[in-house]
């Protein structure tokens, strides 16, 4: 009942659907009406999502923002697109009077226009992200003053946390071949067998779906806990163990042969790589199995006081005490391929997707005529070389799932902390930041849950702060 429309845009894939929530339940995870009630756990679900009725895709801007630009009431709010903000500026008190940008060189290659300066009255917001607003922040003199020496900056504010703790779902995204025919995934528009133009024209109801139906949280049994090795169980009694509600792993079942890449422009909008086999009998879909709270922490920080001088970014997967993360994905390898290999449709793995199992070992992969049904009930049995080579791949194919927060988090000062309980930057005065980059510790969920319920919450604070009363 929200401006935000939460539906399944009026087209689900019922057959890979019921198959994968069936042959998760032979697994042990239940279906369950609602993962995202906050207290469920440990089993698959249908997944509603964030699109119309009518199919189409519900951000904040055409949600929140857009109806504010068109209503006519609201005359004094202006949007300045294409642009990309240097820093904020402060006073000689340390209080933030403006910013400072230049035109996105992305939209506007041939544009040298020298930056422009929008002064401030009462408050100054920094809203970009995870990777974004720390950036600003430290080329604005806000940040670790070492890196700010560094990178030539002048230093307004020694603020160590910032730029720190960088987290992420990080998550693989092995293939399977299936049984399933062209139109039961969404192969076609994401191989270029059709256009998006085409698809609509034909009255394409795939062009509704993200794909996404199932999705599971998932935990551990106390065998698999006791199979990890102690440092595991240590760090599983002391962060999940009392806390049913929290999974150690994520799963989504994706319609569709999607491989991420990170070899794409900043202007190509394309996240999945879907190349298109001809003549291919059967079709390929995913399984994103990813991280929910894990524990290795990156870091993003300037080089330079310039916006094009290139940050320096490390994303820390898998760089935690005991590699608790790495054993936890090899764990949730496992359990999706059991799921998948349980599936009426399932026909086998796509090699280049996953792990390179020896021909001769239990693990190895299959790959069955398309109409072969496996008809498996027993689960695959790894030995040491197999958990090796699950390893190796994890650590040639880890990516992110864009999930990425916690670089200017909400905590003590003393914590590494950049913004206190009301959002506000510490060391300066009007100025605050309100995106996910204040996340302290991640979300057994999507995080645009979280960006929506932080922005209608920092949105709440400025209104009471400045005395402003919701018309």
């Amino acid at each position: 009942d929200g401006p935000v429309h939460i539906t399944d845009g009026g087209y689900r894939e019922k057959r890979s659907e019921e198959d994968f929530i069936t042959a998760a339940a032979k697994v042990g995870y239940p279906d369950i009406v609602d993962l995202q009630d906050l207290d469920s756990n440990n089993g698959v679900s249908r997944w509603l999502r964030y699109v119309s009725p009518d199919g189409k895709r519900q951000d904040s801007a055409h949600t929140f923002l857009h109806p504010l630009l068109n209503d006519g009431k609201h005359l004094k709010l202006y949007v300045l697109v294409e642009s990309k903000i240097i820093r904020v500026l402060f006073d000689d008190e340390k209080t933030a009077n403006g910013v400072e940008f230049i035109s996105n060189p992305i939209f506007h290659p041939n544009d040298t226009s020298i930056p422009i300066i929008v002064r401030a009255r009462k408050l100054v917001v920094v809203s970009a992200g995870a990777c974004g607003s720390p950036l600003i922040l430290e080329r604005s003199g806000v940040g670790n003053s070492e890196i700010l020496r560094q990178a030539s900056v002048h230093v307004v504010a020694d603020m160590p946390g910032v730029g720190h703790d960088y987290q992420d779902h990080n998550g693989v995204f092995p293939v399977y071949k299936t049984s399933l025919e062209l139109h039961q995934t969404n192969n076609a528009l994401l191989g270029g067998v059709h256009t998006l133009d085409q698809a609509i024209e034909n009255g394409d109801p795939n062009v509704r779906w993200n794909m996404v139906d199932v999705a599971a949280k998932i935990r551990p049994r106390e065998a698999d806990i006791a199979a990890l090795g102690c440092q595991f169980q240590a760090a599983w009694e002391k962060d999940f163990r009392n806390e049913p509600s929290k999974p150690l792993g994520l799963f989504a079942l994706i319609g569709g042969y999607v491989i991420p890449t990170l070899k794409l422009s900043y202007a190509d909008n394309n996240r999945f790589f879907a190349p298109r086999q001809e003549h291919m009998s059967g079709e390929f879909i995913s399984i994103a199995s990813y991280s929910a709270y894990p524990f290795s922490r990156g870091s993003i920080h300037i080089t330079g006081p310039n916006i094009s001088d290139p940050p320096k970014f490390n994303t820390g997967y898998f760089s935690d005490e005991n590699d608790i993360d790495l054993k936890a994905h090899i764990w949730q390898y496992k359990i999706q391929r059991e799921i998948m290999r349980r599936t009426k449709i399932y026909r086998g793995e796509l090699a280049t997707t996953h792990p390179r199992f020896h021909p001769s070992s239990q693990a190895a992969l299959l790959d069955l005529d398309i109409s072969q049904e496996s008809n498996i009930t027993e689960n695959i049995v790894y030995s040491t070389e197999d958990d090796k080579a699950i390893e190796q791949y994890l650590r040639e194919n880890i990516n992110s799932t864009w999930h990425s927060l916690g670089t200017a988090k909400m905590a003590p000062r003393e914590q590494m902390g950049v913004v206190d309980e009301s959002l506000g930057v510490y060391g300066v005065r009007g100025l605050k930041v309100i995106d996910l980059s204040i996340v302290p510790e991640n979300v057994g969920a999507n995080t645009n849950n979280t960006a929506l319920v932080i922005g209608e919450k920092g949105a709440g604070i400025i209104a009471k702060q400045l005395g402003i009363v919701n018309s």
